[in-house]
């Protein structure tokens, strides 16, 4: 990994971390939608999303530390394989057994994609510059991940109106280019993600099956050892619940204040896309939100924020209402994500980065699939509504689980010299 410059390793993993949500832009503006057109109801809905939470679960930690033993390309790559392999599932998928079997592969994907490409990214740049403030990275990363979902959005929104195409319907297109978007994404993982391991082969990877477990038992002790990251880590039950309500219920919500759900479609396109792009805004503005009010407060304040944004989504009535509070809770989600990865990684050091990455994953995809089964369910007894707000208050209440952190910062005060360097290359 120190073959490559600080620049280097940040050009690469911006370009793989595009490449990797790019086919996730042209799914999620039909992905609700294309399984109502299906039949799916929404609570059917929310129990398959429980396959992908149940594999999560069961994965997220052994896959972590086989990724901190093995080494990060080999995992990323089965990863991405399964991902193709579940989009090439979908658009075939017309039950729920099928659709299960579709988001237990997505949670296969998942476990496996959890970490380590990030922990690439932050151990090769320290093994190029130990002194390297990686934070910057992390913050165009997010970035990056906002323009590549906005393209991907509008792309979908785009071959969504063109129609249909042959026997394939047209919220069925977006998912065909997804698969093959997929592909090109394998591709180029092999060739750029360069990473130095001892070994090889069937040896290597039998000895880091045996590795694994100490992996995450280290990880673990870690998380008894810190209230910080115990803390940080718990934020993640309250954000995963939570983030149902607007990756899961506003399609549905959007085409109830429509009142058709091709429309609906053709409008959460470019709105995907808007809502991405002011995700990436956000994420650019990492640097400043470092330096005031500082990455644990600031990352508290956007929790309450977010919760205020998902209020609107519920409660406004008409399409340009929700969609403007859609755009608003997409800018403090890209704020967000960054300055929370940025705490998680200053409470970890050694061998296990990605196992810990992966327990902070561990509570987001769980506490999602139950999420999604609670709040389906509320909204096909209540109101989509209902089910909404009741998401909200859930992520504002994740706000003072990032005390413990802002104590810390209060008694290790980030050093001026970082601090400036944050703010002026930011």
């Amino acid at each position: 990994m120190s073959a490559l410059s600080v620049t280097q390793v940040r050009r690469r993993f911006l370009v793989l971390h595009g490449l990797r949500w790019l086919p996730s832009g042209l799914m999620i503006p039909v992905m609700i939608l294309l399984m109502q057109e299906r039949g799916l109801t929404l609570p059917q809905m929310g129990l398959v999303f429980t396959a992908q939470g149940i594999i999560v679960l069961a994965l997220e930690l052994p896959t972590g530390g086989l990724a901190d033993a093995l080494g990060r390309k080999p995992v990323l790559a089965v990863s991405w394989a399964v991902n193709l392999l579940s989009l090439a599932m979908f658009v075939a998928a017309d039950s729920v057994a099928l659709f299960f079997v579709v988001w237990a592969l997505q949670g296969i994907h998942r476990a496996l994609d959890s970490g380590p490409l990030e922990s690439w990214y932050v151990d090769a740049t320290l093994a190029a510059d130990p002194e390297a403030n990686y934070e910057r990275g992390l913050g165009f990363g997010g970035t990056v991940i906002g323009l590549a979902i906005s393209a991907g959005a509008l792309l979908s929104g785009g071959l969504v109106a063109l129609g249909p195409l042959g026997p394939f319907s047209a919220l069925t297109v977006p998912v065909l280019a997804a698969a093959a978007l997929q592909v090109v994404a394998l591709i180029v993982l092999l060739r750029l993600l360069v990473e130095v391991r001892p070994a090889r082969g069937i040896v290597a990877l039998r000895a880091s099956v045996r590795q694994a477990p100490r992996m995450i038992g280290q990880a673990f002790g870690l998380l008894r050892r810190s209230r910080v990251l115990l803390a940080l880590v718990a934020v993640e039950l309250f954000w995963g619940f939570g983030m149902v309500t607007f990756e899961s219920l506003l399609p549905v919500r959007l085409a109830e204040v429509v009142g058709d759900a091709d429309r609906a479609a053709t409008l959460l396109g470019p709105a995907s896309s808007a809502a991405w792009l002011v995700s990436a805004a956000g994420a650019a503005l990492t640097p400043l939100l470092l330096r005031w009010p500082g990455a644990a407060p600031g990352a508290a304040l956007l929790r309450i924020l977010q919760g205020l944004t998902v209020v609107g989504m519920g409660l406004f009535a008409g399409p340009v209402g929700v969609l403007i509070a859609f755009l608003a809770c997409y800018a403090v989600h890209g704020a967000s994500n960054p300055l929370h990865t940025g705490l998680l990684h200053r409470q970890v050091d050694g061998p296990y980065r990605t196992s810990v990455i992966s327990l902070n994953s561990m509570m987001g995809q769980p506490a999602g699939a139950v999420g999604g089964v609670v709040l389906t369910a509320l909204a096909a007894a209540t109101s989509i509504s209902t089910a909404m707000l009741v998401g909200a208050a859930v992520l504002a209440a994740a706000a003072p689980l990032y005390l413990p952190a802002w104590r810390q910062a209060r008694r290790k005060p980030v050093p001026e010299r970082d601090v400036a360097e944050l703010a002026t290359t930011g």
